[in-house]
């Protein structure tokens, strides 16, 4: 909350200039006004560490729109609820890149009318046709980075450097240690510390990962996506596997606690922005597209939300010392042992199989 009202100022600089250049005028503004029919508001499903109040406070000044979100915890989360017909007011939604394919695949999505949208000269050239979704025909990037883990340099001396880490120094980390509440993240990590692919289909493979996962548990404090913030700032928790944008938000807080992606490779994401097809208000989902778009939101989104942003022209914008932290901007040679995570098929089956097994028991 102190780094928000650190920011208030400059967000409230956003709000009076960022809209008024730079591609999305007052002009556009007014014209969305215009003809928003019954869009006095605009509903957004999204994580919960970009939920942006300041921004949205902006958003509702320049547009008369009141933007309200809910957050889930998980991509299949988020799926399902849609999937059981409980996604009827969201007209933006922000699922991560496999994701994007699985849905376009199940007809969710809206395909984007580009003509509409200010701004996509402003990504970087590697976001403008990610192979998740060409020619970002579904899905505007918004937030990218890596899984790692977050870890209390001054209680554990040997940094850790790789998953095995976690196998390694069990009894130390008992109950001290948590693994994302995400099956394709944790089944992922584990296959890819077992020299496999994130993405494998072979079930015997998957097997194996589950086996191991089976004798790390009795460890685990939990498995927790968002949780495990507050324990690891109080010094509960020595270890927790996360995102690297919510690392470097901590680290922030308490620089004692460090990032480090694991050598053998890691998950490399991006969380999108997308319109579902049941969208209630298209115009106003366009224009907050539109404002995220914008350099100097990029820019500010970046420094507050501690996220890496795809958009080259906001990154411009960025203090050195921002541009320069490896954890939100990692080398191409820490990247190319990343991997993305891609849909499944009918194997996604078998993955939920064990995942139930592993947290259920």
């Amino acid at each position: 909350m102190a780094k928000r009202r650190h920011f208030l100022k400059s967000i409230a600089a956003v709000s009076s200039l960022s809209l008024a250049s730079c591609g999305w005028r007052l002009g556009d503004v007014r014209a969305y006004s215009a003809t928003k029919r019954h869009s006095d508001q605009l509903f957004v499903y999204t994580w919960e560490q970009y939920t942006d109040k300041e921004l949205f406070k902006t958003f509702n000044a320049q547009t008369g729109t009141k933007l309200l979100a809910d957050v889930f915890d998980s991509n299949e989360t988020m799926l399902s609820k849609l999937q059981a017909g409980g996604g009827g007011a969201y007209s933006v939604i922000y699922p991560s890149d496999y994701m994007v394919r699985k849905m376009v695949d199940l007809g969710l999505l809206t395909e984007l009318n580009h003509k509409r949208l200010i701004g996509l000269d402003n990504l970087f050239t590697r976001f403008q046709n990610p192979n998740y979704d060409p020619n970002n025909r579904y899905s505007l990037p918004f937030n990218w980075g890596t899984t790692g883990f977050l870890y209390n340099s001054e209680k554990l001396k040997t940094p850790p450097e790789d998953w095995d880490y976690l196998w390694q120094n069990q009894q130390q980390l008992s109950k001290r240690m948590t693994l994302m509440n995400d099956v394709r993240e944790v089944m992922g990590a584990v296959l890819r510390m077992l020299g496999y692919s994130y993405n494998s289909k072979d079930e015997n493979e998957i097997k194996q990962a589950y086996e191991k996962l089976k004798v790390l548990k009795p460890a685990l404090a939990t498995f927790t996506t968002d949780a495990w913030r507050n324990q690891i700032l109080a010094g509960d928790l020595l270890l927790a596997m996360c995102y690297s944008s919510d690392a470097v938000k901590i680290s922030k807080e308490n620089p004692k606690l460090k990032y480090v992606i694991p050598k053998s490779g890691s998950s490399l994401w991006t969380d999108t922005i997308v319109i579902p097809k049941t969208a209630p208000n298209i115009e106003g989902a366009y224009a907050w597209m539109n404002l995220m778009l914008l350099p100097e939101v990029a820019a500010q989104t970046s420094q507050r939300l501690s996220l890496s942003t795809p958009n080259r022209a906001g990154f411009e914008q960025l203090p050195k010392k921002v541009q320069n932290n490896s954890s939100l901007f990692p080398s191409e040679s820490i990247l190319d042992k990343c991997e993305r995570l891609a849909p499944l098929g009918q194997t996604q089956e078998v993955y939920e199989r064990y995942w139930t097994q592993l947290t259920s028991g």
